[in-house]
């Protein structure tokens, strides 16, 4: 699981990404609104934690902004000093899922970062779509309008993972990852693999979903 920290404090943005490390997550760490809003923007997360005073542009904004703008839907917990019920109120209008007021410990962030990560997972099952492209990961049916498509394991994998993270791009190490974890393959096998997707996807259709982003990795999206 991959989460963005937004915190400006040095010492709390350290304190949070080493324990969250040490459970085992993989961190981004952000110290100012805009270079946070640019992570959340250009790369997949499970989850965000994110501060409210944060130089740039401030928490508030930010996640209005993700939403608003970024239709980003990503989960996001908001830690923060401001303890009012307005404040929460504010917090939760903007488009957070959850409001952690500080001190905390960093044993119920965990804590809360599991309750959200297991809600987040039972919706998982649920049908994913990128323009007329569909997928069910319950059933593992693929169409695109409204045809059929047959794909191996493999491809199968791919593309769940291209359309949890659409429309962003996904790294060539993510997806290698995400197919081999440990084990990784040769080098071209990933290449291979795309080019059998794409083929099933997108050669016998009007328009292409799967775009390949030099020399970075692959995005599945409407517009290129």
């Amino acid at each position: 699981m991959k989460i963005l920290v937004i915190e400006d404090n040095p010492d709390i943005l350290a304190n949070m990404v080493d324990y969250l490390d040490e459970q085992g997550y993989l961190t981004d760490p952000a110290q100012d609104g805009i270079s946070g809003l640019h992570f959340a923007v250009t790369r997949p997360y499970d989850l965000i934690i994110l501060d409210l005073m944060l130089p740039g542009i401030d928490g508030l904004t930010l996640c209005k902004r993700l939403r608003n703008d970024a239709h980003i839907q990503t989960p996001i917990i908001m830690v923060t000093a401001r303890d009012t019920l307005t404040d929460k109120l504010l917090g939760f209008e903007s488009g957070a899922d959850d409001y952690l007021v500080k001190p905390f410990s960093l044993v119920e962030l965990e804590a809360r970062i599991k309750a959200i990560l297991k809600r987040g997972k039972n919706n998982n099952n649920s049908l994913l779509s990128v323009a007329d492209l569909s997928f069910n990961p319950q059933t593992f049916e693929v169409q695109r309008n409204q045809q059929p498509i047959k794909l191996n394991p493999i491809a199968l994998k791919l593309l769940e993972a291209l359309m949890r993270a659409s429309p962003h791009v996904l790294k060539r190490e993510q997806l290698e990852d995400e197919i081999w974890g440990d084990n990784p393959c040769d080098s071209d096998a990933l290449k291979t693999h795309i080019h059998h997707l794409r083929q099933a996807i997108d050669k016998p259709f009007k328009y292409p979903l799967l775009h390949t982003i030099r020399k970075i990795g692959y995005r599945l999206a409407e517009n290129s």
